[in-house]
């Protein structure tokens, strides 16, 4: 829920007899305070207004009382919250501390890491992003990516093991490849995809290189390497592993194309 649509509600229940006047200004106030001071976390609340998206929550380091206190808090203000790299333990204390009318709304994709709150489904961007990965190993990263760029409200699409060890399986999806207005690539070793795809299509490329791979892969380095140094043109590259952050770049490009038509 936006700031503006967040205030509306406030004005409607008060109007609505359902708080009062005491309670409107509370609320209002809480709102507008844009960054909650917890001592050991200060969450950003006008996040959404800047970027378009909630903070997103990283799992890792934190403990699962954090992560609940954060991911409950943030959904106080907002339809759709983010945790990545997470696990059960965090989705089941989410789960206890949520209203029942959230906990409906409340997912973890255990194969992306991903725990998530999506009471808002609309698409908003009107573009589709494509999710490739090259192959079975990278598919945790590829993951992250789709359900993160779908709770950002985009229309996905998804094509898994399509490697240049086998050229013909991506040859054969040139269809849906074309469609696409952004392209996520995931791949490991040597990571060639994303420059081959690149070459192919006319939409911008983000390269995500992962971790999998032989000794001198050096977790992902190579695959790192790989992709900065791309021949075809345009690629751009996030860091080993983050299909987070690619999702959140994808979206951000796919934005500039306009809003879906049910945006409204």
């Amino acid at each position: 829920m936006s700031e503006s649509h967040a205030t509306g509600a406030i004005l409607d229940a008060l109007l609505a007899g359902d708080i009062d006047r005491d309670q409107a200004l509370a609320e209002l106030e809480r709102g507008a305070a844009r960054i909650e001071n917890l001592e050991w976390a200060r969450i950003d609340h006008d996040r959404a207004a800047r970027r378009g998206f909630p903070e997103v929550i990283y799992g890792p380091g934190k403990t699962t009382a954090q992560i609940r206190e954060i991911f409950t808090r943030l959904a106080r203000r907002n339809a759709n919250v983010l945790c990545t790299r997470t696990d059960e333990a965090a989705h089941l204390a989410v789960r206890e501390a949520l209203p029942d009318d959230a906990r409906a709304a409340l997912f973890f994709d255990e194969a992306a890491g991903l725990l998530g709150l999506r009471r808002d489904a609309r698409l908003r961007q009107r573009g589709t992003i494509l999710v490739l990965s090259a192959g079975t190993s990278d598919q945790k990263v590829a993951n992250e990516a789709q359900r993160c760029a779908e709770v950002m409200g985009n229309p996905v699409e998804r094509l898994a093991d399509v490697g240049v060890a086998g050229l013909h399986r991506l040859l054969a999806e040139l269809p849906t490849l074309e469609r696409a207005s952004v392209i996520i690539c995931v791949a490991g070793f040597e990571a060639a995809l994303p420059s081959v795809v690149a070459g192919l299509v006319h939409c911008p490329v983000i390269a995500v290189p992962t971790s999998t791979g032989y000794g001198a892969s050096f977790e992902g380095l190579s695959a790192l390497l790989s992709c900065l140094t791309s021949c075809a043109a345009g690629v751009l590259t996030v860091n080993i592993d983050n299909g987070f952050g690619a999702a959140y770049a994808a979206t951000l490009i796919n934005r500039v194309g306009g809003e879906a038509e049910d945006s409204a």
